[in-house]
């Protein structure tokens, strides 16, 4: 016999066994409780904006979409409907393709199209309260119009500019971070992927197309940034008191004969005419864009300084951006010294843009805007607001402050070389057209050198009024030439035109 089945053998009392079950139930459905939660209300935004949703996807066939619209009000973005009745995206023109992107039953979406498709569609408001209470009502899809900060007139006028050249043009205010233009080229009829009747073939070409059409060059676009990269240089060595203004360098004069020799490798120069043998600061030496003065400042900064101080700008990862970005980066990386550098031969040649060194355009137009707004970062912005077609309210997205770079005298500093670089008696020389006629201008050309055949890829990168800035740009334009011969001259059209557009 069984020790329970025992004349007076203890059973379990009744009371303490329901406790437990009781106990174990009550965790089960908080467990289920808390997950519910987690993934209905604390996951929730991020679930439904997902553009693999099935519920996105599923409601994209069929709802009409939100409008896009320039900051001004200009549509960019509409619906029309086929045949069966469904809606279809069409785009005001090619020139924001790359931005705007494509909204497509068969390809997907691309762009603020699919960074903000739940919006659009209407599985998101962008206000906490309504989403979380849209589940509870019959019809909970109230698609969004999207505000954007691009202006139409400005982003025509330089996808123009750049005409055949495949390249790319960014400006923003740096005050705020608002993405004034976002131009790309070659840009691509997006109205023919999103178009039922044409997608197919539309897409097929794009992607057989060697000019790589849908490739945004403005965020994803990788390049050897050449000399407009002595910015961030020489940021980093005023972060680190490796260098001030009035830093000289004896080796300096003499390297401009016979070049500066680092670990057997030779720097050389292009301006000694210019200088002869003067001893150069930090502003003359970014007038007259000084290689041999920037790799000795590299070397003095280490390659912790100068891989520190391109990552507070944002260099080594993606940006903070409404688009998809590229890491910018310094090197490689996984090189013996500080930094990942692999000797002093390729810090030398990265402090002046070159080596490893490679950078997207917006990137480089964060660098401007930062030395621009006191040293400030500000993260860069195309969304603005969210809007009810139906009056029912907008959802403003502000600004970000993503830190201070700078302190505000470094700054300074910079703001006086860029400045030189662009009004000094020697600096319009590398700058030839970026000067806005009337307007104090600030900023740098490069030159980056590609190795073998073909021209260089020319670029600026700027700021206007230089004593109060509310323009900031920077222009790239593959195999362009020297930065003064095209890109300079292009962004001083470029912000001539924004002046004109705000009225001086």
């Amino acid at each position: 016999m069984s020790a329970a089945g025992r004349p007076g053998a203890r059973r379990p009392p009744v009371g303490r066994t329901t406790v437990r079950v009781g106990l174990a139930l009550a965790l089960a459905f908080a467990a289920l409780a808390g997950a519910a939660g987690y993934w209905q209300v604390v996951r929730s935004e991020e679930l439904v904006t997902r553009p693999d949703n099935p519920a996105t996807r599923a409601l994209r066939q069929e709802a009409v979409r939100g409008l896009i619209l320039d900051r001004d009000g200009a549509v960019l973005a509409d619906s029309r409907f086929d045949a069966d009745g469904l809606p279809y995206r069409v785009y005001v023109d090619d020139t924001v393709s790359q931005v705007v992107g494509y909204a497509s039953r068969r390809y997907g979406t691309a762009g603020l199209e699919r960074t903000y498709d739940a919006y659009l569609v209407g599985l998101r408001t962008g206000d906490a309260r309504t989403d979380l209470l849209s589940k509870f009502v019959p019809d909970p899809y109230d698609p969004r119009n999207l505000q954007t900060s691009l202006s139409l007139e400005l982003q025509r006028r330089a996808v123009a500019e750049l005409g055949a050249d495949r390249g790319a043009v960014v400006m923003l205010d740096p005050r705020s971070g608002e993405v004034l233009v976002l131009a790309s080229t070659p840009v691509f009829d997006a109205s023919a992927v999103a178009d039922p009747a044409t997608s197919e073939a539309a897409f097929t070409g794009l992607q057989a197309d060697a000019a790589q059409p849908l490739l945004p060059r403005a965020t994803q676009g990788l390049y050897v940034p050449g000399s407009v990269f002595k910015i961030v240089t020489a940021a980093a060595g005023l972060r680190t008191g490796a260098i001030g203004r009035e830093t000289r360098y004896p080796e300096q004069p003499p390297a401009e004969k016979d070049g500066l020799v680092v670990e057997g490798f030779r720097i050389t120069d292009g301006h000694h005419p210019a200088t002869a043998s003067r001893e150069l600061d930090l502003v003359q030496a970014t007038e007259v864009s000084c290689n041999i003065w920037y790799a000795l400042a590299g070397l003095a900064t280490g390659g912790g300084g100068l891989a520190d101080g391109a990552a507070a700008f944002g260099f080594g990862a993606t940006l903070p951006f409404d688009l998809p970005t590229s890491a910018s980066q310094v090197t490689n990386g996984g090189g013996p010294l500080p930094g990942g550098f692999a000797d002093d031969v390729e810090l030398a040649n990265a402090s002046y843009g070159q080596a490893e060194t490679l950078a997207t355009p917006l990137q480089m137009a964060m660098v401007a805007a930062t030395v621009a707004n006191d040293g400030v970062l500000m993260r860069p912005r195309l969304a603005t607001a969210l809007e009810d077609p139906d009056g029912g309210g907008t959802t403003t997205l502000g600004p970000t402050n993503l830190g201070q770079v700078l302190g505000p005298d470094d700054a300074a500093i910079l703001v006086e070389a860029m400045t030189a670089a662009v009004e000094g008696e020697l600096g319009r020389g590398y700058t030839s057209g970026a000067k806005v006629p009337g307007v104090l201008t600030a900023g740098k050309s490069g030159t980056a050198e590609l190795g073998g055949s073909g021209e260089p890829h020319s670029w600026f990168i700027g700021f206007a009024p230089a004593d109060d800035p509310t323009v900031a740009i920077a222009v790239l334009v593959e195999r362009g030439g020297r930065g003064g011969e095209r890109a300079a001259p292009l962004a001083g059209r470029m912000m001539a035109a924004y002046f004109d557009m705000v009225g001086r």
